[in-house]
């Protein structure tokens, strides 16, 4: 039996699609393409309109060029419109958020099964399985941040984290397999721990984590939640990767309050000051939202001018529209669609100078890396795409220096890194 996953969305959802994928393999399925597997799961997401509408585009073409499939959908617009989804063609099973963890499990005991039972755990997990070369490990699921824009905690529910025995054990069995990167994610990852018995935190976890054979990628956290000391402890650590990213969203504090986000924009500089002053190497993303309800122009000025000066290495841009449900969606005042497009253009033009103004900072350094897709491509630890002569494997530890230009980084590797610490450089140069 052959089975293909479709993944839209976060990486709390890559997580999620990667236990499919391990699930199934192990259970003796084989991976295929969509146009000719005998199931197909699409994990779906729901953020916005535009997500809602390439799910459904998706699972249309899928039935189309491949009639004999068989559609399970699961993900956040399964979950919020499961009838809707249910209508859709090919579509044999709708499994909402709360139950994927059952999703593989509850298809072996039913006609649907998928797979001879006959394949092998050990080979089920390895760097390259789906595609990825690191690893995306979700730690926690869940959201009760009242943002007045977001659909999400009524998607995924209250915030739900595993103990930091269970993350310990995960991380072990898949460095055990292999892999020398791990992204570790959540729907709100800093809320990580509040909910467990004793309570716990995100700094909690991460010093759990510290001194291992592999390198963490913190995925993305609130302002609020990115306290100085887990800069402080990034800045320190050999085994966390100096790249955050810290959604902004906006930043005059009027739109901020209307957004019903808990910080304001002096709180958010301050934090991203002392990234760059910590790790004057580190990648620094975010994501914005332009044209929210009330948005004047003085507002879009502010989020223009703090952008330009700000230290933030690439930004997401976001033109808002109405997701209805939220308590955006009923605000007055809001900004013609041809006023948010423009918008949304200024602050892409700006951001684009700001990830050219980075990448030209980094010509001449050493970075560490992991080589990635067929060797010949390098994705640094403060995430720069590196392209690197042919020769290298897949899922190698190396130091790169970096050269070409901004539009197209090349790197000439300089070492690799002991194979039994991926934190150790074999070789010298100023990474950070």
């Amino acid at each position: 039996m052959k089975y293909a996953v479709v993944t839209f969305g976060c990486r709390v959802n890559q997580a999620d699609s990667l236990g499919f994928e391990e699930a199934l393999l192990t259970s003796g399925a084989e991976a295929g393409s969509e146009d000719s597997a005998d199931l197909v799961i699409v994990n779906t997401c729901s953020v916005t309109a535009t997500a809602d509408q390439g799910a459904r585009q998706a699972i249309r073409r899928i039935a189309r060029v491949n009639p004999r499939a068989r559609i399970v959908v699961t993900g956040c617009y399964a979950t919020r419109e499961p009838d809707e989804v249910r209508a859709l063609p090919n579509v044999i099973r709708v499994v909402q958020n709360d139950d994927k963890h059952t999703l593989i499990a509850s298809m072996m005991t039913t006609s649907e099964r998928y797979g001879d039972g006959e394949g092998s755990c050990g080979a089920a997990i390895a760097p390259g399985v789906a595609g990825r070369t690191a690893f995306t490990l979700r730690v926690e699921t869940g959201c009760a941040e009242p943002c007045s824009y977001c659909i999400i905690p009524s998607t995924r529910g209250a915030p739900r984290s595993l103990p930091i025995d269970a993350v310990v054990a995960e991380v072990d069995r898949v460095i055990a397999a292999g892999f020398k990167e791990i992204a570790l994610t959540g729907v709100h990852l800093g809320s990580y721990g509040r909910d467990l018995t004793p309570p716990s935190s995100l700094m909690g976890l991460v010093r759990a984590l510290d001194n291992r054979s592999v390198l963490f990628r913190v995925s993305s956290l609130e302002p609020m939640d990115c306290p100085a000391a887990l800069v402080d402890f990034v800045a320190s650590s050999d085994c966390f990767a100096p790249h955050f990213h810290l959604p902004l969203q906006h930043a005059s504090d009027s739109i901020l309050e209307r957004m019903r986000r808990p910080y304001r924009i002096a709180q958010y500089a301050s934090l991203v000051n002392r990234v760059r002053r910590r790790m004057p190497h580190a990648s620094i993303g975010s994501d914005v939202i332009v044209g929210f309800p009330g948005e004047t122009d003085s507002d879009a000025d502010e989020l223009a001018s703090f952008l330009e000066s700000s230290p933030l290495t690439h930004v997401h841009v976001f033109p808002y529209s109405d997701r209805p449900g939220t308590a955006a969606s009923r605000m007055p005042e809001k900004v013609h669609g041809a006023v948010v497009r423009e918008r949304a253009r200024r602050i892409r033009d700006t951001g684009a100078r700001l990830t050219r103004r980075f990448r030209e900072s980094q010509i001449g350094t050493v970075q560490r890396g992991l080589t990635i897709e067929d060797g010949s491509l390098v994705v640094t630890d403060n995430y720069l795409k590196v392209r690197i002569a042919t020769g290298r494997q897949r899922n190698e530890r190396v130091s790169v220096r970096i050269g070409g230009t901004a539009e197209a980084m090349t790197g000439e590797i300089i070492g690799c890194q002991a194979p039994n610490a991926a934190a150790a450089s074999c070789c010298a140069g100023d990474w950070r």
